[in-house]
Parts: C-alpha cells; structure tokens; sequence
C-alpha cells in the first residue's frame, strides 16, 4: 500500500503527487498577486516570507519525490507508444521546470547575499549571490518557467481526463487509489 508496484503507485508517491499539486498551484497564485502589492501594503514583506518559505520545503519534498521515483518501480503507462512517450517526456518535463522555477527562486531570494529563512526554523544559506543581474535575470526565468509549468500541468490534468473518460482506463484511478487497495 505504501510502495508502488508495476501496477499502480503507492500512498507515499500518490501523497507526494497531490501534495505537490497544491503547493505548486498555490505558490503560482501566490506570486501572481503578490507581485501587484504596493510597498505599503501589509503582505508586501509577508507574502513573499511565505512564498520562500514554501518554495523551499517544496524544492525539499521534490527531492524526496525524485529519489523515491528512482528507488521504486515505475506502474507500467498506459495508451498507445506515442502516448507512453508523451506522459514520459511530460513527465521529465515537470520536472525539469519545477527544478528551474525553485532553483531561479532561490537565485531571485539569494542575489544580495543573504539566506532564506524558511519559517524561522532554519536558515538556506546563499551559496550563490551577487552575480550582474542575478535577481532580474532569475526573476525573468522564474516568471517564464513558472507560466509553463502551469500550462504544462493543465496539459497533464487534461490528459488524465482524457485517459479517464475517453480511453475509460485506470490511469486517473491508479492515483487516487493506493496499489494494494485496489482491485486488479
């Protein structure tokens, strides 16, 4: 039930998936309003605290997520040859983009020098800083990267509802449903 089989995906990857899809939904939002406050608002210093913060723990569990994938089988993909290739290579893809919007993140966050404090538990420290135009340069890949990864995402929501409704496959079930708990 916890681990994934060739068959269907496990609580902890499913758990991971969701999880993920929330927080990287919400960040999106989240900086999206965030980048219209004015200086005098309330959430000017409060927001983007939180959205670091987020950022970080959330670049932390897609290591966790990328190392449980490598170390657990992968359920066999479902659909024609060119669809198996579309999922993996949207799948890499995610990925990929979810890796350069944490790690342009933290170039726009660390570019005077100074860490990331995430909740005031702990410190990130800035390995990387003042480098000539770091913060405007990290922020323009952040921006771009972040809309693709959303339009790519709504591109992986519409294909598990194409495999659920169309196909009338277990695509969309095999992550809702922890593998052992389903019937096969």
């Amino acid at each position: 039930m916890w681990r994934n089989t060739r068959t269907g995906w496990g609580l902890i990857s499913m758990s991971l998936h969701w999880l993920s899809a929330l927080v990287i939904v919400g960040l999106f939002l989240l900086g999206w309003w965030m980048t219209g406050l004015g200086y005098f608002d309330p959430w000017y210093n409060r927001a983007p605290w939180w959205h670091r913060s987020i950022g970080i723990l959330l670049l932390f569990a897609t290591l966790l997520r990328l190392a449980w994938r490598l170390w657990q089988p992968t359920p066999q993909a479902r659909g024609s040859r060119f669809e198996r290739l579309a999922a993996h290579l949207g799948h890499v893809l995610l990925y990929v983009l979810l890796l350069v919007v944490m790690l342009s993140g933290y170039l726009i966050s660390t570019a005077r020098g100074r860490g990331i404090s995430v909740f005031d538990w702990f410190e990130v420290p800035a390995l990387i800083s003042h480098l000539p135009n770091q913060a405007a340069i990290a922020g323009e890949i952040h921006w771009y990267s972040a809309l693709a990864l959303m339009l790519l995402a709504a591109g992986h929501v519409l294909a598990a509802l194409k495999h659920h409704f169309v196909n009338r496959d277990d695509t969309l079930a095999r992550m809702l449903t922890p593998a052992r708990a389903r019937r096969h």
